[in-house]
């Protein structure tokens, strides 16, 4: 259970996937967490369905103002255009890093970790993505493994990570109990 735990998730502007946002948000909520929308700007973000716009959703907090202190976890929903756009935003990667600096739980899906590439975060853990990211997983030292989800405690915090929609029941469940522990 996530009674009392805050749960951020980083998003860019505009093109995450808007089913790996959507689905670990009531995840997060099933389990009595809140969940908070964190982002560059203030105002709403545009998620896509693939490559066609979805959903609008408001921001709660921008990477500016928020405090990842005041989080107990943090999501990563992937989309190609989302990690990429987050990780040339310096306040945006230094948010995601600040969770392990923390030992906080960490959960990313899909292209996510790319995130966590910029964050300089997965040397040394072993993590899973959407296979085009493997070369770039691997360069910064994490070991790139193809299965629907991996739960790695080999740093200073719990890192799950999915490799795409498909896999979202596994990965749901497996950031809500790394929220949870």
């Amino acid at each position: 259970m996530l009674e009392g735990k805050t749960i951020a998730f980083l998003v860019a502007p505009e093109g995450v996937e808007q089913v790996e946002l959507t689905e670990p948000w009531k995840a997060v909520k099933q389990a009595g967490g809140t969940p908070r929308l964190v982002s560059t700007q203030p105002g709403q973000i545009q998620a896509f369905n693939h490559l066609d716009k979805g959903d609008r959703f408001a921001v709660d907090d921008t990477v500016d103002d928020a405090d990842p202190a005041s989080f107990d976890g943090l999501v990563l929903p992937g989309g190609v255009a989302n990690p990429d756009f987050l990780r040339m935003v310096p306040q945006a990667v230094q948010f995601a890093r600040a969770f392990f600096d923390m030992g906080k739980p960490v959960a990313a899906i899909c292209h996510a970790p790319w995130t966590l590439v910029e964050a300089d975060v997965v040397r040394g853990r072993t993590v899973t993505s959407w296979p085009s990211l493997q070369t770039d997983l691997r360069n910064a030292g994490a070991t790139w493994v193809d299965r629907e989800v991996t739960v790695c405690t080999a740093g200073p915090n719990m890192l799950v990570t999915s490799r795409k929609p498909d896999d979202l029941k596994a990965f749901c469940q497996a950031a809500t109990d790394a929220f949870g522990a």
